[in-house]
């Protein structure tokens, strides 16, 4: 356990940044799902309507490091080839 004051505080602030960096991946994991359960239905302008605006919260959470760049990235790639690759 913290001795001092300032590891205290900084145990604090840890734990309140843990908590919001889940918070966001957890976003994360909600928009990739999203694009995923669009694909599998088959509709192809829903999946592209979904996958833009998951773009947005891919590139966010990739700005703050949450995730790498390159995570992100491939994310984005994946998804988009499997919406092309629809029918």
């Amino acid at each position: 356990m913290a001795n001092t004051a300032q590891a205290r505080k900084r145990a604090k602030q840890a734990e309140k940044q843990r908590a919001h960096n889940s918070s966001l991946r957890s976003e994360l994991r909600t928009a990739i799902k999203k694009v995923v359960k669009a694909i599998e239905i088959g509709d192809k302008v829903a999946a592209q309507a979904v996958y833009s605006t998951s773009v947005g919260t891919l590139d966010s959470i990739a700005d703050k490091k949450i995730i790498h760049k390159n995570k992100a990235s491939r994310h984005k790639s994946r998804l988009s080839a499997a919406i092309k690759a629809m029918a």
